[in-house]
């Protein structure tokens, strides 16, 4: 079945755990014990309606302050399609969780708040999926039954977000409006007779159009190396396989390979999905592969076509949003965890701090701070074999590693 995966933005109350419930309700993807937990919830603080922000709030910080903190991963399905939705926080100091949540979906739901508007908010959070290059934004403007179902109100706000999508680097993106009240179910997952003047699709009828595999720029063939399979066994004595994921494109058992660093050359014998031999993989399967010559593979390798060879380089530029507490300044050292490859380096420059409203880059003074994002030049103490983000976004990012603590201390992208 097709997994779709889903990234929420929105300001604090603008209602995207209200949202998710909604969809978890509507679909019936609640248990029923959750479903009870919820109605006795909603009674005891003396709601008329249902709370299904209780649904996706697990921290108790969470469900008493009534905002998201941390990132929760929430698990639905219909018929067609299976879902995972990061329910990422909205608030500035948790930009490195929103990115976090954002990094690996193929969807964003932007919430609006119909009472507000395009807000400051607003901005930040299409700059992070325009930055994560997330090519499916569903803008959802929420609380519709607060203005009356105004259409006016719906096409004002379309209006100011488009001014904002002119800002986009990202042209193959797309942009969908949805007016929508969570609280009642107003297309959510059922048509509104509230706002009979939309004729556009449900939040649901438009996820379950959009195909997982074509949301994400499909580009040159990568496969990291994540380890060697020796069994050793007396039915399979010989074999030597290596394991890892393809990202980018499909590999077939024929096909000519190049192994970096070594650039040794070979051709794919044997395609595995564990016990079964298949002719090809698509991208984003876990395969084992054995190849036709006797050469030295190792964890951190990479497996590429003979004719689409990555780029291969000691020196790096990358965007990198800062996660850590201690500064990141030029002269630190990190170790670069850039797919199954760690390498150590050091921070050779900090050259700006991205402004997140579209507004351009400000001198960073030679340091980021916990959730900013800057521009960085980093020096590797060996190379890597990697591509841009904007060419292939799984060859094209990694994440810094403290060499003391062992921490992740911030995520690039490499320009």
């Amino acid at each position: 079945m097709d997994v779709l995966k889903i990234a929420t933005a929105g300001s604090v109350d603008d209602g995207k755990s209200t949202l998710i419930g909604r969809l978890l309700y509507d679909t019936k993807s609640l248990t029923d014990d959750k479903l009870e937990a919820i109605k006795k919830s909603s009674e005891k603080k003396g709601y008329d309606y249902l709370d299904f922000s209780l649904a996706t709030d697990g921290l108790v910080a969470e469900r008493e302050q009534g905002i998201t903190i941390d990132v929760a991963h929430i698990y639905f399905s219909t018929p067609r399609k299976s879902y995972i939705i990061a329910d990422t926080p909205g608030h500035i100091e948790y930009t490195r969780n929103m990115v976090t949540g954002a990094s690996t979906s193929q969807v964003a739901l932007i919430l609006i708040d119909a009472r507000k508007g395009v807000i400051e908010q607003t901005y930040r959070h299409f700059f992070i999926n325009n930055l994560l290059r997330i090519k499916e934004v569903i803008v959802v403007v929420n609380k519709m039954d607060l203005v009356d179902y105004a259409e006016e109100v719906f096409e004002d706000i379309k209006a100011n977000f488009e001014k904002l999508n002119t800002n986009s680097t990202y042209d193959e993106q797309n942009v969908s409006y949805v007016p929508v009240s969570a609280l009642n179910g107003d297309n959510v997952a059922n048509k509104s007779e509230a706002m009979s003047w939309y004729d556009g699709e449900t939040v649901l009828e438009r996820l379950e159009k959009i195909d997982s595999v074509t949301s994400n720029d499909i580009d040159f063939v990568r496969f990291p190396i994540q380890s060697v399979i020796r069994p050793k066994t007396e039915q399979f004595h010989d074999f030597r396989g290596f394991t890892g994921k393809i990202y980018g494109g499909s590999l077939k058992i024929g096909d000519e390979i190049t192994v970096l660093p070594s650039l040794t050359k070979s051709k794919i014998k044997e395609i595995y999905f564990y016990d079964k031999v298949f002719d090809r993989a698509s991208p984003g399967s876990s395969v084992t592969i054995t190849l036709e010559d006797e050469v030295n593979v190792t964890r951190g390798d990479m497996l590429v076509k003979n004719d689409q060879l990555p780029i291969v380089n000691k020196e790096i530029s990358a965007t990198v949003c800062w996660m850590d507490n201690k500064q990141l300044r030029a002269g630190s050292k990190y170790f670069v965890q850039h797919n199954t490859n760690r390498v150590l380096s050091k921070i050779s420059a900090v050259k700006n701090t991205i402004t997140t409203d579209f507004s351009g880059s400000r001198p960073s003074e030679g340091k980021l701070d916990l959730n900013e994002i800057g521009e960085i030049d980093i020096k590797l103490s060996k190379p890597i074999f990697y591509d841009s983000f904007v060419a292939n976004k799984a060859n094209g990012s990694f994440i810094l590693i403290d060499e003391q603590t062992n921490a992740t201390a911030g995520v690039g992208f490499i320009n």
